[in-house]
């Protein structure tokens, strides 16, 4: 088998071919899926091996302690030999992955060969295709969580113990000093307890990925902005903990814990930072200086290690295991998210290239996994992704509800947030032939507010009400992304035609339960705010470019930009990720455009999945990619599209002019819109004209449900791909 080797002497790195480990007792026998390269302590080690011999004494002068005692006892030629016979040897590098049980040792009775565990520790849970790995250093991997996060265990017991150590409670403020892995994942932590956090890091890139991972605010070190927030959120006092995550030589770190903690706050080093500690400083605020070691109690400790002697729970609540297998738990269930940490994926026989590029700064990571080659047990990886499309199927020759042809139709509006009263409302209380007659929310205000300026006949905040009104002709969800599915599902089932804004679903469990309804109910009069294709510019340009012959390449661009501190949309947990409430715009224009549905997704996305490229393939060869951005100027036009088939290019500026270039038998023929719009107009009144049409006379629905489906599935399909790192099959059920 293959490991990742260091030469501490020289600095060389191998990946050296090495002899299987033996599975022996009170343990298992892993092969590794991924197994995570610790960006501070590894790289830092690898740093120190590169040092000449005075550097690496400076390094660690504990060890040249060491080396002088064992001159006084040993003398010098024999200390010179011991010393350089283990210098010159290939010691292991890496302590946390992710793998398949492939032998169970006897003693062991809570795993079997097949299961996904996630190790730890820097003689077991190597960067190696096999690894024994002792009982109490192992935890058996939750159902449905990808391996390449739980590969993250090790690390986040290290940041947990942290955490634990500085004993936070709900409303508490806390400062993290150092934004790298630990760092990010700390402040998860604190922020998934209640507590609100201020980070310190010199590195902007790492500031706003901790704000838009729970952070309240961020700022470099030396910037003012990090004590005006510390003083904003505690009224001056200081924060109640300081977690000192950071590494290096500098003692900046500990005077900025002491001159913005609080009166008898607490001080935890979790990094390896210098500590010279300013007396006068600490005493005259009695601060609690502590340490955390390492991945929680039982580190250190052959008996609990090695020997696999278990603490009493009653005595000692959180052990290492027990602390890995909490983490594997808050990763399963969304509450820490360790996929915006991932900045790069290198195959493992990559490995000594990757760790180069790491140290000679060509790579700038906050975490990167090596990938290894092989199945991965029994888990979503060990085969092609795939993402199922339900087929809708209809039950009995259900019609739309009789209604007279003269008499208006009736909306209920369930949700009255700043898209349905912007984007929607606007364009249909003036309209001729509709009726506003009740708007639902969860708050009696908003609901009243509502009601008094679009003019609803009745507000209330009783959905089954809504639901079970005969008169009510067609219902609008407009709630939160999480809410959508189960609105919608409700409505089909109570008969109503309805209007669904993006996203239809969070979830494939949540697709498949509404086409469920409509096959239970027979009610397929669905419509999901897709606008974009009913754009009249969009239109024009279509019809323009006509009919095509061959395959097609389209380029979305979405130059979709920052969202502001504190949008709900970044509450990924609970509203899924911004490309999934948003992305099936996109997906559905550029279906619309090439006439199918995708049949495969590939997904990629920058450090830090800031910026995302989806590359959709649909049946006739046609391609198109999808380039959706947050980092780019404000400046630049939101959305622009190029549509390339049969020697014609269609352009879409920004729903403000649009362009067809034609290469026809006799000359060169061009289209550009004749004048710019007075506004940009992406659809929202022709859609709605659209639906209530259809409301109207009973006739098809403006976009076949089908299609509704199929981009729901491609866009949830991106996720999948960005956890597999592989392109997604849209499985069609028969």
């Amino acid at each position: 088998m293959k490991q990742v080797v260091q030469n501490y002497k020289s600095g060389e790195l191998a990946l050296l071919d090495v002899p299987v480990p033996g599975c022996k007792p009170d343990g298992v026998l892993v092969r590794t899926a991924y197994s995570l390269i610790s960006t501070g302590t590894e790289l830092m080690k690898v740093s120190e091996a590169g040092m000449s011999m005075v550097g690496k004494a400076r390094s660690r002068p504990d060890q040249v302690a060491k080396v002088m005692q064992s001159v006084a006892t040993n003398g010098v030629p024999a200390t010179y030999r011991k010393v350089m016979g283990k210098l010159d040897s290939y010691t292991p590098l890496g302590y946390s992955l992710c793998g398949v049980v492939e032998q169970v040792g006897t003693g062991i009775d809570d795993v079997t060969v097949g299961d996904l565990v996630a190790c730890a520790g820097n003689e077991h849970a190597l960067h190696a295709e096999l690894n024994w790995v002792p009982k109490n250093l192992y935890a058996r991997v939750p159902d449905g969580l990808a391996p390449r996060h739980a590969a993250f265990g090790t690390v986040g017991s290290i940041a947990m113990q942290g955490v634990r150590r500085g004993e936070p409670q709900l409303g508490d403020v806390a400062l993290v000093i150092g934004l790298g892995l630990i760092g990010q994942l700390v402040v998860q932590l604190l922020a998934a307890s209640g507590v609100r956090v201020v980070g310190v890091d010199p590195d902007p890139v790492r500031c706003e990925l901790a704000e838009r991972l729970g952070a309240a605010a961020c700022g470099d070190p030396a910037s003012a902005a990090v004590e005006a927030a510390v003083a904003e959120l505690t009224g001056g006092h200081g924060v109640d903990q300081v977690y000192l995550a950071a590494g290096g030589g500098s003692n900046q770190p500990v005077e900025l814990a002491a001159r913005l903690c609080r009166d008898r706050g607490r001080v935890v080093d979790i990094g390896k930072c210098r500590l010279d500690l300013p007396w006068n400083a600490y005493y005259e605020k009695e601060l609690d200086v502590r340490f955390s070691r390492s991945y929680g109690p039982g580190r250190y400790d052959p008996e609990y290690e090695l020997e696999g002697r278990d603490y009493p729970i009653g005595y000692v609540r959180w052990t290492e295991r027990r602390n890995l297998a909490c983490f594997l738990d808050l990763l399963a269930r969304d509450r820490v998210d360790v996929e915006p940490l991932v900045s790069h994926i290198a195959d493992f026989d990559d490995a000594v290239e990757t760790y180069q590029r790491l140290k000679d700064g060509d790579l700038k990571a906050v975490a990167v996994l090596f990938r290894y080659p092989g199945p991965v047990g029994n888990t979503a990886e060990a085969q092609a992704p795939a993402v199922a499309v339900p087929a809708v199927r209809r039950s009995g020759t259900a019609s739309p509800p009789a209604r007279s042809a003269k008499a208006p139709v009736r909306l209920a509006f369930v949700g009255a947030g700043n898209y349905a009263t912007s984007m929607l409302l606007p364009h249909l209380a003036q309209r001729d032939g509709v009726e506003l007659a009740t708007v639902v929310t969860t708050t009696a205000l908003s609901a009243a507010n509502a009601q008094r300026k679009f003019g609803f006949a009745e507000a209330t905040t009783d959905l089954d009400a809504v639901l079970g009104d005969k008169s009510i002709d067609a219902v609008f969800v407009v709630t939160r992304h999480s809410s959508h599915a189960e609105l919608t599902r409700r409505a089909l089932l109570a008969g109503k035609t309805v209007f669904v804004e993006k996203p239809l679903a969070l979830t494939e469990d949540e697709l498949a339960g509404v086409v469920a309804a409509v096959e239970e109910s027979g009610n397929d009069r669905l419509q999901v705010g897709f606008n974009r294709r009913f754009a009249p510019l969009l239109q024009e340009a279509r019809k323009r470019f006509g009919a095509r012959t061959g395959p097609a390449s389209l380029r979305y661009l979405v130059n979709a930009g920052r969202l502001q501190h504190g949008s709900w949309y970044l509450q990924q947990g609970t509203e899924g990720s911004r490309f999934a409430g948003e992305g099936g715009h996109f997906v559905d224009t550029a279906s619309w455009l090439l006439e199918a549905d995708p049949v495969s997704v590939y997904a990629l996305a920058t450090s830090g999945h800031e910026d995302l490229q989806v590359v959709l393939r649909y049946p006739d060869g046609s391609t198109a990619t999808i380039s959706y951005v947050t980092t780019g100027s404000p400046g630049f036009p939101k959305e622009t599209l190029d549509l390339v088939a049969d020697g014609k290019v269609l352009r879409l500026d920004d729903f403000v002019r649009a362009s067809v270039y034609l290469d026809g038998r006799v000359g060169r023929k061009r289209w550009v819109s004749s004048r710019l719009p007075k506004a940009r107009d992406k659809g929202q009144s022709a859609e709605l004209a659209a639906f209530i049409k259809a409301v109207r006379t009973g006739g098809p629905m403006p976009v076949p449900l089908e299609s509704l489906v199929a981009t729901t599935a491609a866009t949830l399909a991106v996720q999948a791909g960005l956890v597999g790192g592989a392109p997604v099959t849209l499985a069609r059920a028969r």
